[in-house]
């Protein structure tokens, strides 16, 4: 048998600014009150199954105009400091300092930085000069488990290091007062800010051994979700609804992610997903062959947290954890631009 490496720590970290969300639906009423279309699509803010969101700003940040400059110090900013709430938990979780992380997978494709919010943070951390950084832009939603798996995939090249997974995603600092669009309406609905930090190594068994991890990416899906470029930031791309793609082709997807681990539905205790809304979550469950309803943590996260991307699922394993634990095996998984589907499974530690 091949060396697996463990799953060591979860944490997860928060901004201050609370958005509730039926004051965030009251205040786009009167920012979108140019487009006509605001009325009939404003049912959203509540069929999101979102309560409260939290932002790296105030609401009140979000009625003046900004740009990327301004959009890019809220970021950098924000970012810093959750990576190191986050990193700082996760590293405490597992029992180790800053000083003894070989490797640090750095996911965020809400913002730019460059030097990268590893190094940006790396002083604060107290990381070693040869520590190997490893940023990653672009995979959205898929993140939290994608970037899972590829911590998993350096712990496993050099046996006995230990890596450091970080998610942070600023999904709020999106929010357009310039673009009238359904897309931009559903994200002012939907998008919150947090964080997420894991623990990886070949060295002890810590929650879960991580089995195996796979990926499906469907042709000619550029147009599901991503980011429109253009002088005043990021604009978000929902060209199609996720939720009747999901339902009819996550099923299949999925099943050869598992059979790429020789596994079947059947062999899966549990799926941890990420939710990128009630309606996602409701199609999740068709297309994995579950009970409406049984996805429970993923909409508490939702309605506590919103849609965070890449985290999001993170926030869910953990709340899992301390809810029920682990079963013998769980399946985590997340769509993402691309458009693709990841998972990984974990064996929950003896």
């Amino acid at each position: 048998m091949s060396i697996r490496a463990a799953l060591l720590s979860v944490a997860t970290a928060s901004p201050p600014h609370v958005l509730v969300q039926r004051e965030v639906a009251e205040a786009a009423r009167g920012l979108f009150a140019g487009y006509p279309e605001f009325e009939r699509l404003s049912a959203v803010f509540e069929t999101t199954g979102i309560v409260t969101r939290r932002s790296v700003q105030p609401i009140e940040w979000f009625f003046q105009p900004q740009g990327w400059p301004e959009r890019t110090r809220a970021y950098l900013d924000g970012a810093d400091a959750l990576f190191v709430e986050a990193a700082e938990k996760a590293l405490a979780g597992a029992g180790l300092t800053a000083a003894e992380i070989d490797t640090v997978v750095t996911v965020s494709s809400t913002g730019i930085a460059t030097p990268s919010l590893e190094a940006r943070v790396a002083s604060r951390m107290g990381f070693r000069s040869d520590i190997r950084r490893v940023p990653v832009f672009g995979l959205g939603c898929a993140g939290g488990v994608t970037g899972l798996a590829l911590a998993e995939r350096l712990a496993r090249a050099e046996p006995g290091s230990k890596v450091l997974f970080v998610t942070i995603e600023l999904c709020t600092l999106s929010f357009r007062l310039d673009e009238l669009t359904k897309a931009n309406v559903v994200a002012t609905a939907l998008f919150g800010d947090g964080a997420a930090a894991c623990v990886v190594s070949t060295e002890g068994e810590g929650i879960a051994a991580i089995e195996g991890a796979g990926e499906h990416l469907w042709k000619d899906t550029l147009d599901i979700m991503g980011w429109n470029v253009d002088p005043m930031g990021f604009g978000v791309i929902f060209a199609r609804s996720i939720p009747p793609f999901a339902r009819k082709n996550l099923g299949p997807a999925m099943q050869n992610i598992l059979g790429g681990m020789d596994l079947s539905f059947e062999d899966v205790g549990r799926f941890v997903c990420h939710p990128g809304g009630t309606k996602v979550v409701a199609a999740l469950e068709t297309a994995f062959h579950l009970e409406q309803g049984s996805l429970n943590h993923e909409r508490e996260v939702l309605a506590e947290f919103g849609n965070m991307s890449a985290p999001t699922v993170l926030f869910v394993l953990e709340r899992v954890l301390k809810a029920e634990g682990l079963p013998e095996r769980a399946v985590m998984s997340s769509l993402g631009p691309g458009f693709t589907a990841t998972g990984v499974s974990l064996l929950r530690a003896a």
